[in-house]
């Protein structure tokens, strides 16, 4: 039965896409099914505060995102709309692996998922998104679950083939407007290594020198000197993607100093051991953000660099699946507020 109050849920539609709203007295979260499984809202309804970044081109059906050259890039980028993203079996780069050519963030960010609603009652909801992949034999099975005011998300990656496979596995989620200002604070676990991505990602240089691994958050600077990656930057700033890794335990927070106000983001590190810190500040100033970007992407994986699936099995980062193997993992994500230390 529809209520208009405690724990509920609800199917919409946006930009003709399947989405599902869920919502209780402090958190309302829409998750599009019949794209990516993205999280495209976490509202904090006490302050009115969106936590989910949004891009310039906004929400875009995939079938509406055509009309331009072939390119294993703009596959993603088209029909990016921000947002929070599972990243499935390819991260970052477009990279062939076994015969099979994935594009950027390939191949389930871009699919629509089987979804419906499993739990609805006053207390707690949830809805169970599934897909399988095109181009690799993997299943997802995703449950978004709201429980006083907390998005817990519980997941299952199935080989459904008899041969090993390796795969990137994430949560592509980004920051932005109107959450996220410059001298906001990154907290994450004592003891973590930053590992700055090999070469530049636009222009201007970069913040982080090359090399590494240094210990978070003071950092090398490029030109001298050091860099406190616990610090928002201005807006202006180079580009930059580093990983966090030696992580003691899968938690980050993001919060204005000013008021305490942030977010709590905390996952199965055994599962997604490292941390991609991604930030595009207006910098890029050509294709695909012509300076319209200002956003901080803090995001879980099993797998790195942003050079693709075939460059973390090179490395051995990526996630080893056996013939048939099935790994479960967890994430959650909730509101911090008043905690200005």
């Amino acid at each position: 039965m529809r209520r208009n109050w405690g724990a509920r849920v609800h199917e919409v539609t946006l930009a003709g896409l399947r989405a599902f709203v869920l919502e209780d007295r402090l958190l309302r979260v829409t998750v599009l099914a019949g794209k990516g499984g993205d999280v495209v809202e976490f509202l904090h309804k006490p302050r009115d505060m969106d936590f989910v970044w949004w891009s310039p081109g906004g929400l875009r059906n995939p079938r509406d995102a055509g009309g331009a050259a072939g390119d294993d890039v703009a596959a993603f980028l088209d029909a990016y709309e921000g947002g929070w993203q599972e990243v499935l079996p390819n991260g970052g780069a477009p990279s062939v692996y076994r015969g099979a050519r994935f594009a950027q963030h390939g191949e389930v960010a871009g699919l629509p998922w089987d979804a419906e609603i499993v739990t609805d009652d006053v207390r707690e909801v949830a809805v169970r998104l599934s897909v399988r992949a095109r181009r690799s034999p993997l299943r997802v099975v995703k449950t978004f679950r709201l429980v006083d005011g907390e998005l817990i998300v519980e997941e299952e990656l199935t080989n459904e083939s008899d041969v090993d496979v390796d795969a990137m596995w994430g949560h592509h989620i980004v920051f932005g407007a109107p959450f996220l200002k410059p001298g906001h604070r990154i907290r994450v676990p004592d003891g973590a290594r930053v590992v700055p991505h090999g070469a530049p990602i636009g222009p201007g240089g970069r913040r982080v020198r090359a090399g590494g691994p240094y210990r978070w958050p003071h950092v090398p600077a490029d030109g001298g000197g050091t860099v406190d990656l616990s610090v928002v930057p201005a807006k202006g700033e180079p580009s930059e993607i580093v990983y966090l890794t030696d992580l003691d335990e899968g938690r980050y927070e993001v919060v204005d100093p000013a008021d305490g106000l942030g977010l709590r983001v905390r996952w199965d590190a055994s599962v997604l051991p490292h941390l991609w810190l991604w930030q595009e500040l207006g910098a890029t100033v050509d294709h695909p953000w012509w300076g319209r970007a200002y956003a901080v992407g803090l995001e879980p994986f099993a797998g790195y660099p942003t050079d693709g699936l075939a460059a973390a099995v090179d490395n051995g980062t990526a996630l080893h699946l056996g013939p048939r193997a099935v790994r479960r993992s967890w994430l959650r994500a909730g509101v911090i507020e008043g905690s200005t230390g």
